[in-house]
């Protein structure tokens, strides 16, 4: 069986201000383990090789599952409210998956308004 071929270093718990918002809390936690967006662009170009769509919340329980196998210790402990937040931050780095993700208007951005 062939090796995926990308980091999984420890993640590290930033601290984050009492009052952060939830998008501030995920810049807080992706500054703090940049591999994390590897890992899952990885993961993801892997799955769109042969097919168009993708799940955030799929790439992140595969993540978890590598890290619980690949690794000593606990299993990724990944917020689940990230995902909306990845997936952006994919399309932002791959534009061209664009269309592979199917993203919803952010709570926080409704709420801001």
């Amino acid at each position: 069986m062939t090796q995926l071929a990308f980091d999984l270093a420890p993640l590290v718990e930033p601290t984050y201000e009492k009052d952060a918002t939830l998008a501030e809390r995920f810049a807080a936690f992706h500054d703090a383990n940049p591999h994390v967006a590897d890992a899952l662009e990885h993961l993801a170009a892997q799955w769109l090789t042969r097919h168009d769509h993708v799940g955030m919340k799929a790439l992140f329980e595969r993540l978890r599952w590598e890290s619980g196998i690949r690794t000593e210790g606990d299993p990724y402990c990944l917020n689940n409210n990230w995902t909306a937040y990845y997936a952006r931050l994919l399309i932002e780095r791959r534009p061209e998956w664009a269309s592979a993700f199917r993203l919803r208007e952010l709570k926080s951005e409704r709420n801001a308004a």
